[in-house]
């Protein structure tokens, strides 16, 4: 009879230790499904001629490969802003990602109607202002700041007596479209800047109507340097070409923005602000993946934190650039990071 109690108590224990063991292993699988992070990088647009779409998810990925458990999806949503909310919602309505992540200043008013319909889906947008959504945070960059840097600049250049520069005291800038970021910020960003260097100068704004029509944005370039312009700011997307093969052919200037492309065009290309965009989407990610992204708020990106620059170390810009234009240009970088020039960015949701 005590030989069957001694039997019966060590079977309850191995039963038990049995259901303890199981019991870890599904917790243990529970924590690990609550691990992983994922991620949908949806880039408005194409990656391929795209700088700031490739630095997006550059940076995005970075981001998940040093996680202990996350996934990325990259999706190209293509040109047509038209199709975008559907294909958004389409993301969302998965339930497959912790994040969605994407850049234009369209982004927040789309993923703000998104939300309504799913709530717990969590986006992170750069280039686009958005506060109060629980489900949304937005970095977008001082582009007055970033305006001025090129408008000052392209001032310095048409008031010189450069090779490419005349003496009518014109520059220009062609956009790919009229959008609130261009005709609230850098336009007016711009023309300040280029008034800052010289009072008399004056501002051709033109625009291609869309973001890939090269050959009618190297027309409109080509009609702005026979007006007098010697140097023209292009923010155009992949037209951005048009406007560099009409200042080739022509011997005149091309300011580029976002992305230092001096080795593009050497000597047309002469000089380029620069936003950290890689650096944005990478160290903003690590904060979602561990919990401290501030949903809800829409941070300024600033030339004082280090986000927003005018690329002045790159030796075609050292080679090219006289020195008097570099060290004034050098000055103001230095003005406004320090608060001496304040330029701000005006904070309305489109």
């Amino acid at each position: 009879m005590a030989n069957k109690s001694v039997f019966y108590s060590i079977l309850i224990i191995i039963l038990i230790a049995f259901t303890l063991s199981g019991c870890t292993k599904e917790k243990s699988k529970t924590t690990e499904v609550s691990d992983t992070y994922s991620v949908a990088v949806f880039v408005p647009g194409v990656i391929a001629g795209s700088p700031t779409y490739e630095m997006m998810a550059n940076g995005a990925q970075k981001a998940i490969d040093e996680a202990d458990n996350g996934s990325i999806k990259i999706i190209e949503g293509g040109y047509n802003q038209g199709e975008w909310l559907e294909k958004i919602t389409v993301l969302a309505s998965s339930k497959e990602y912790d994040l969605i992540v994407s850049t234009n200043p369209a982004m927040p008013a789309i993923c703000d109607e998104v939300s309504k319909q799913f709530p717990d889906q969590k986006f992170f947008l750069l280039d686009g202002f958005l506060e109060g959504n629980k489900s949304i945070y937005t970095f977008r960059y001082n582009q007055m700041e970033q305006g001025f840097l090129s408008g000052y600049f392209a001032g310095l250049v048409t008031s010189s007596k450069m090779d490419g520069a005349n003496s009518d005291l014109k520059i220009g800038l062609i956009a790919g479209q009229e959008y609130p970021d261009m005709m609230q910020a850098i336009l007016p960003g711009f023309s300040t800047g280029a008034e800052y260097a010289n009072s008399s100068i004056t501002v051709d704004f033109r625009v291609v109507g869309n973001w890939y029509d090269a050959e009618k944005a190297r027309s409109l370039a080509v009609s702005m340097y026979n007006s007098g312009v010697d140097i023209i700011l292009t923010i155009a997307g992949g037209a951005n070409q048009g406007v560099i093969t009409a200042g080739r052919n022509m011997g005149k200037y091309v300011l580029m923005y976002d992305v230092s492309s001096y080795d593009d065009a050497p000597g047309v290309i002469i000089g380029s602000t620069v936003i950290r965009q890689e650096r944005a989407a990478y160290e903003k990610i690590k904060l979602a993946i561990t919990d401290r992204m501030e949903f809800g708020t829409a941070e300024i990106a600033t030339v004082k934190g280090g986000w927003v620059t005018f690329d002045n170390k790159h030796p075609l810009y050292l080679k090219n650039i006289p020195q008097e234009i570099q060290k004034r240009e050098s000055t103001i970088i230095n003005q406004i990071a320090s608060g001496d020039i304040t330029l701000k960015m005006p904070v309305n949701q489109e």
